[in-house]
């Protein structure tokens, strides 16, 4: 293997349809209208001298090497920032411009240091290349510039160093945070000779504005922002394609490796949900996959109150299927089941669920996508016939207006955030409806043109208040309606919500919005142009998540926003592969593709394939698997990749789930909270040491390849595969392209995938079948999935979780940029120097009633229980509101969040839970035996402490709980 190199030609491709041709040296070249003659020469394979430019960024034109001449004009012109003209003749080497270039570089290594034999760039500096590529051999002007020898070097960021003494003032880093990122974070301070990079007001990278996204890394030339890990490894000899295991963007990076360590996540320019960007998980936060927590060895006890006992694979799989099949034959087929995960890939994911219905005989199959997407599924299945987003990533790109709704794209979608700020600054307009104000209200360069902060809870009364405004007041795009939607459900519809108690000024005491703020916004959705709706787990994570899914829908169809480029409804999926999940099967109701169970022709096909009958009864789903399990009819549980007791709610309630349990085998990296409870643990497998694919929010199947030999013996399926084997539900497969051959073979969306094709092709959205050979970017072109668009009554119900005396304030939840779902992950990098608690955001008027303090410990009470954790006076919540995030296991935000859920999907209620705050005198006595327990690694707490840290969950939720106080 070798390094993937990618062409960089120092300028962006142009768009236009337009070609223009000419000749430079001399050979002939037509390209799009608008192209530089340096992307032009490039194209032609003769790679003019450059040091600001890179096709990442525009055109600059400061460094002075890419000068040419061009036939019939005077003087030597930057090809960056010079375009191609019909006929003209360029000329990128002769003698003027090679002397002016051996000038221009012996005045940049006059002033700079001279260490490269022991330079961690060294062998991948551009500016060493560039004076190769000139022919410097001699510097007139001696090296004595004094830059070099009295400018510091920052360290503070864990993950690169600032050298200042190397920076040739390029503004190659200055402008990718402009332009890529826009964050803005940097700057050129100083005149002349002084002149030089500096992040903020002259702060340190780790206390300024950056977000540490690694394009001013990926942007210079030189030594001067590097990683870290070039000084410690050394320069990365070969590199593999692989794609990014944290949020639902699905970056393509490219993993650069030194033997078998990992040197560095380049983000790749090819990938086409992240163009070259990343942020500061994917780019930085890998360092997980070899952290002394992970488990390695299998593991098994006979009760979760004894220690473990490492075993090796054949007897924890042996133990494993016997105990599966001890339960079974005492209680029933349907007393087991399995949780697949959002981050394993397809073809695990797709095991799993072939492994409960074939080999358990039940469709008790379940995934985390329950609790944070499942209304999407329902709500565009019932409205446009698919159970996913509409649009690719690129759509923003022309898009008009964007509403974002219950997301927050810069922290929980940061490289589709990125792009999302490029288009706001270009020009789109931007209504934001969010109950706190969020980074994409208002950044550098970026705000909203409205910001509707409703109350948790009452997203359907506020979607439906803007479509009475776009109905009575004729804003509908009657043409699109009477074309691709049920005429006669449209009008129903549109009596319903035309009737005076859904307007803006009715529904304002449920939504504290003003109704001015609702009907200018849908004024400016309905008539912008290209409107496109994001929504995230704020829309989904509701009592009514469906019904608002629905009502977006609506909103979307009555406006004529669905079906072309810089529209549609698009859902900003939580992790990494929630949607491939989904599409896998993993629903107790439906088999891969979104076919129900209790279709006949659907359930044999399978029956075919797999050799065994199928239960057309639908099974459990985890809600019901806990109650079960608490009331000893459910007794057996397989979790793959998900720490269920951190991220479910009533976090009470699963701990007595799975206290009921008999056999709960966990299968992860980590020895999670859901652990503590299980009887035989298998040793998960990072993505960095798996084959498969991942779907990504936008539909995009992706290649996830192997960048290092598993270090726990194997990858997920085939530990799954053992199992199922064990059970006598034989599975022979010797490779995950296998497994992906038969998806295809069964799923009707999946039809065209192979690994061959997604090689060739980079990636393919689905549908992909002989309609579409080649994927499907944007959805229902010309058509809904389900024919008519359908049009659906959307009635706002109160939750049933109310304030009051007791507990008069809302909590809601949400993400952070540096961490990740439940933090099993990037708390075990250096991520943590950014976030290293969770901290409770109350507004100034709430906390001076309580005597509460900026930093103060304060206790968080709901009905369901208590958690103490810091708390910040922040005005990004109303008064009545606070606000949390759930990455670490120490606070445990949702030992306070309650069982209320979906209607159509029992997806939980995380967004809207009644609570008290008082000022406590810090954490609770269990958070203090969580701390000190956690000190040391999982795995010497368990063989030291007697097993699962002395069972720590099981006393906080024991009939008499230590006093929370």
């Amino acid at each position: 293997m070798s390094l993937v190199h990618e062409i960089d030609y120092g300028t962006p491709a142009s768009k236009s349809q337009k070609l223009v041709t000419l000749t430079i040296d001399g050979m002939s070249v037509t390209v799009p209208e608008g192209t530089s003659i340096m992307r032009a020469a490039m194209e032609l394979g003769n790679q003019i001298p450059k040091l600001c430019a890179t096709d990442m960024l525009e055109s600059f034109g400061s460094c002075r090497l890419c000068l040419i001449e061009i036939e019939g004009r005077n003087g030597t012109p930057a090809s960056c920032t010079t375009p191609v003209q019909e006929g003209i003749v360029v000329k990128t080497q002769t003698e003027r411009l090679k002397q002016i270039r051996k000038g221009v570089m012996e005045l940049y290594i006059s002033d700079h240091p001279l260490d490269c034999l022991t330079c961690s760039a060294n062998g991948d500096c551009e500016l060493q290349d560039m004076a190769g590529v000139v022919g410097l051999r001699d510097v007139r002007y001696g090296y004595e510039g004094e830059n070099h020898t009295r400018l510091g070097k920052d360290e503070s960021n864990p993950y690169f160093t600032y050298e200042q003494s190397k920076c040739i003032v390029c503004n190659r880093c200055v402008r990718a945070c402009e332009e890529v990122q826009g964050t803005f974070a940097l700057t050129i301070s100083g005149r002349g000779f002084d002149s030089r990079v500096s992040p903020g007001m002259d702060e340190p990278f780790l206390t300024s504005e950056c977000v540490s996204c690694g394009a001013c890394v990926q942007a210079c030339p030189t030594a001067t922002l590097n990683e870290k890990a070039m000084y410690d490894i050394g320069t990365p000899e070969h590199s593999v394609v692989t794609t990014c295991a944290y949020c639902g963007v699905g970056c393509t990076f490219k993993a650069e490796m030194r033997g078998d360590e990992l040197v560095r996540m380049v983000p790749y320019k090819d990938g086409k949900a992240n163009r070259g960007h990343s942020c500061v998980k994917g780019r930085f936060a890998y360092g997980y996959a070899t952290h002394q927590d992970r488990i390695l060895k299998p593991m098994i006890r006979s009760s979760i109150h004894e220690p473990w006992t490492e075993v090796t694979y054949e007897e924890a799989i042996a133990y494993a299927a016997s105990e599966f099949k001890r339960i079974q034959e005492k209680y029933g087929k349907r007393a087991v089941g399995g949780i697949t995960s959002s981050r394993c890939t397809n073809e695990e994911t797709y095991l799993v669920q072939k492994l409960i219905r074939g080999g358990f005989g039940n469709n008790n199959v379940d995934t985390c996508a329950r609790v944070c997407h499942s209304p999407t599924g329902y709500g565009l299945s019932q409205t446009y016939g698919t159970s996913a987003g509409t649009q690719d990533f690129d759509s923003v790109e022309e898009t008009d207006v964007v509403l974002i709704i219950g997301a927050n794209p810069t922290d929980g979608h940061p490289v589709f955030g990125s792009r999302l700020k490029k288009r706001l600054r270009e020009g789109a307009k931007l209504i934001v409806v969010d109950p706190r104000r969020t980074d994409i209200v208002r950044s550098p360069h970026v705000e909203a043109s409205y910001h509707l902060p409703l109350k948790p809870g009452t997203n359907v009364a506020i979607v439906t208040a803007l479509a009475h405004v776009i109905v009575t007041e004729g804003l509908v795009d009657e043409k699109f309606v009477r074309e691709r939607c049920d005429w006669d459900e449209f009008q129903d519809w549109a009596a319903f919500v035309a009737d005076e108690r859904h307007s803006p000024e009715a529904v304002e005491k449920y939504t504290g919005v003003d109704p001015a703020l609702v009907r200018g916004a849908a004024r400016l959705y309905a008539t912008g142009g290209n409107g496109s709706i994001y929504y995230g787990l704020g829309v989904t994570e509701h009592s009514q998540g469906s019904t608002t899914v629905m009502a977006i829908a609506n909103l979307a169809m009555a406006t004529g926003n669905v079906g072309r480029n810089g529209v549609g409804v698009n859902p900003l999926r939580g992790q990494n592969n929630v949607q491939g999940s989904c599409d896998m099967g993993s629903f107790p109701h439906e088999l891969p593709g979104y076919r129900h169970i209790s279709d006949d022709a659907t359930r044999a096909t399978f029956e075919s394939l797999w050799g065994v009958p199928l239960d057309d009864e639908p099974g459990l789903r985890i809600p019901n698997m806990f109650d079960a399990a608490v009331d000893g009819t459910f007794k057996g549980l397989y979790v793959q990749g998900e720490d269920i007791l951190q991220s479910d709610p009533d976090t009470k309630h699963v701990s007595a789930g799975l206290a009921g349990l008999e056999c709960l085998i966990v299968q992860d990296l980590f020895l999670n909270e859901t652990a503590n409870y299980a009887h035989v643990f298998l040793p998960g497998c990072s993505f960095l040491e798996k084959d498969g694919t991942f779907t990504n929010a936008e539909r995009r199947i992706q290649r996830i390849r192997k960048v290092m030999a598993p270090k726990n013996g194997y990858a997920d399926w085939e530990v799954t595969q053992l199992f199922a084997n064990a059970l006598g539900f034989p599975m022979t497969y010797t490779h995950p392209s296998q497994i992906m051959d038969e998806i295809a073979a069964l799923t009707p969306t999946f039809a065209g995938v192979n690994y061959a094709k997604l090689d060739e092709l980079g990636s393919v959205q689905w549908p992909c079948n002989d309609e579409a050979p080649e994927g499907t970017p944007i959805m229902h072109i010309g058509g809904f999935v389900r024919g008519k668009g359908k049009f659906v009554l959307t009635e706002y119900v109160p939750t049933d979780e109310k304030t009051g005396p007791r507990f008069p304030l809302l909590l809601t939840t949400g993400r952070i940029l540096s961490q990740y779902n439940v933090g099993a992950q990037t708390r075990r990098t250096a991520n943590v120097a950014w976030h290293p608690e969770d901290v409770l955001e109350i507004h100034a008027h709430d906390a001076e009633n309580r005597g509460i303090r900026d930093g103060d410990f304060v206790k968080l009470d709901s009905r369901a229980g208590s958690t103490s954790l810091r708390a910040v006076i922040s005005d990004r919540v109303a008064p009545g509101v606070v606000y949390t995030t759930f990455h670490h296991p120490v606070t445990q935000a949702n030992v306070v969040t309650t069982d209320y859920s979906d209607w159509a999907t029992n997806c939980p209620e995380y967004k809207v839970t009644a609570v008290q705050v008082s000022p406590s005198n810090g954490p609770t006595q269990w958070q203090e035996d969580y701390e000190t327990l956690s000190r040391t690694s999982r795995r010497i707490a368990a063989e030291a402490a007697g097993g699962a840290r002395e069972g720590l969950w099981l006393l906080y939720t024991s009939p008499s709980p230590r006093d929370c106080s």
